[in-house]
């Protein structure tokens, strides 16, 4: 599922819908997403493009908590320019989740045997 560090997990797997289509026609769909920091929020309201553009700060946050996204070790918002509107939307449902809630799994009970168990939440293209 994820890296933890002091029992808190900070990375999160993910598998795109469609997949990013690098230079050599490579797709990439499978990758990591890290929990967002304040640095983060900071660097990205520095960014000249965001400035220009606050609909920018999409890819400029997405680029820097994607640490890997196939067999590419680093994301520019550029890079991110090419997915597909319907990654994007699922990159930023699965941002919200982890950061809101810290993991993407909830706690449910068996309503026959009352037996605990956490349940993975799954999103469209997982």
């Amino acid at each position: 599922m994820g890296r933890k560090q002091d029992n808190l997990v900070t990375e999160f797997n993910f598998i795109l819908p469609r997949g990013l289509i690098d230079s050599q026609n490579r797709v990439h769909r499978h990758g990591v997403m890290r929990l967002a920091t304040a640095k983060d929020e900071i660097v990205i309201q520095q960014e000249r493009k965001v400035q220009e553009n606050p609909a920018y700060g999409t890819l400029v946050m997405l680029a820097r908590v994607i640490t890997r996204l196939g067999s590419l070790n680093s994301v520019s918002p550029d890079l991110l320019e090419g997915l597909l509107l319907h990654d994007i939307a699922y990159l930023r449902e699965f941002y919200n989740r982890i950061n809101q809630q810290g993991n993407v799994e909830i706690p449910t009970q068996c309503p026959h045997c009352n037996t605990q168990y956490s349940v993975e939440l799954k999103l469209a293209g997982e």
